[in-house]
Formats: C-alpha cells, sequence, structure tokens
C-alpha cells in the first residue's frame, strides 16, 4: 500500500508522540507500504515555523532531507498536475496544504494518514 503522510502525522512519527494512532504506526512500520512525504510538508513546516506556530520545529527544517530518508520514507515533488488538481477542487476549504495533500493522495493513488476529518470533503481514502 502506498501511504502519504500528513503533516501532523509526519512530525508525530519524529516525535513518536502519542497521539499518532496504532494504526497509523503500524502501517508506517509495515515493511510492505511504501511512505510518502509531500514537500507541501515541509512548505507547511516552514510556515507555521516561522509564523511562530510551530516553535519547536527547527531540528525538522534543519534535517528535513536527512530525517525522511533515515526513516526509509520517499519525497513526494509538487507537479504541475497536483497543483491543478488541488486548484480545482470544488470544496470551499481553503487551506492550500490540504488541498495539496489531498490532490496528491488521489493522483498518486495513495492513502493518506490523517487524524483531519476534512479530508472527507475531497473523498480521499485515510487512514487513522
Amino acid at each position: 500500500m502506498k501511504l502519504l503522510l500528513d503533516t501532523h502525522a509526519l512530525l508525530w512519527w519524529w516525535t513518536d508522540d502519542p497521539k499518532l494512532s496504532l494504526a497509523a504506526r503500524q502501517a508506517i512500520t509495515d515493511d510492505g507500504n511504501q511512505v510518502l512525504v509531500s514537500a507541501a510538508s515541509a512548505w507547511e513546516i516552514a510556515t507555521k515555523y516561522r509564523l511562530g506556530k510551530l516553535p519547536h520545529a527547527a531540528q525538522a527544517l534543519d534535517r528535513f532531507n536527512e530525517l525522511v530518508t533515515a526513516d526509509g520514507f520517499a519525497h513526494l515533488p509538487i507537479s504541475y498536475l497536483h497543483s491543478l488538481k488541488a486548484g480545482t477542487y470544488s470544496s470551499e476549504h481553503r487551506d492550500p496544504f490540504d488541498r495539496m495533500l489531498a490532490a496528491q493522495a488521489d493522483l498518486e493513488k495513495a492513502v493518506l494518514v490523517t487524524l483531519d476529518t476534512v479530508f472527507a470533503e475531497f473523498q480521499c481514502r485515510v487512514l487513522w
């Protein structure tokens, strides 16, 4: 199975936060699954760190690539197809990071690992 980590799931994975569900942990550690990390998550972490919403994320920013690759995850760049899909959703949800993750999950045929119920608006397959 192909998994795409929502930003909070990625951060909770890196910090071993108990808020990450057991099902998410098991799926991430399953060697049969491919785990993707979107460039949108790097963008979201950087933005929220700059705005003071993630004050403890400096290490995640400084070591983003190192942390992703050390866990055996794959980077998922943002393509023009992802951008077109994200921009054309009819949903009124305005968060650009959520829209991009939904588009990437759809186009990459990945299950989005997220606690956020907003993704039901985008008809994404989710795991939590």
